[in-house]
């Protein structure tokens, strides 16, 4: 009976570090992640009409961006917080972004009633 408990408990102790070696996350899966995101923001800036979407599709390429500093920052250097303190510069950044350009979307809603890219092609009002 006892070896049968320890041929289970090394079964268990093999199993956890495959699960464990498997969950391992790196440094070129934050990039892979990184570089999805920003091809994702990339297409929706480049191809969408919609103001409302190229905001949204901005905000997923400076997220991208932020997850390479941080990214880096811990692989890199994990003992200076360089990364993530540009990434809170960048996030505070992206806020006011979005607030402006939020801003901007309504005034031009208010003035052509559309808010499609291609039909507001000129700014003077």
């Amino acid at each position: 009976m006892g070896e049968v408990a320890s041929e289970m408990t090394q079964q268990a102790v093999q199993h956890v570090s495959l699960g464990q070696q498997l969950l391992n996350v790196g440094l070129p899966h934050y990039l892979i992640a990184a570089a999805l995101l920003f091809c994702i923001g990339l297409y929706g800036v480049t191809t969408s009409r919609n103001l409302i979407k190229v905001l949204m599709s901005i905000e997923l390429l400076l997220n991208a961006v932020n997850l390479n500093f941080v990214a880096f920052s811990k692989y890199v250097t994990p003992e200076a917080l360089t990364g993530q303190v540009v990434a809170i510069f960048i996030l505070t950044i992206a806020a006011a972004e979005a607030g402006v350009g939020l801003a901007i979307a309504l005034s031009i809603y208010k003035h052509f009633k559309t808010v499609d890219i291609h039909k507001i092609h000129l700014m003077k009002w």
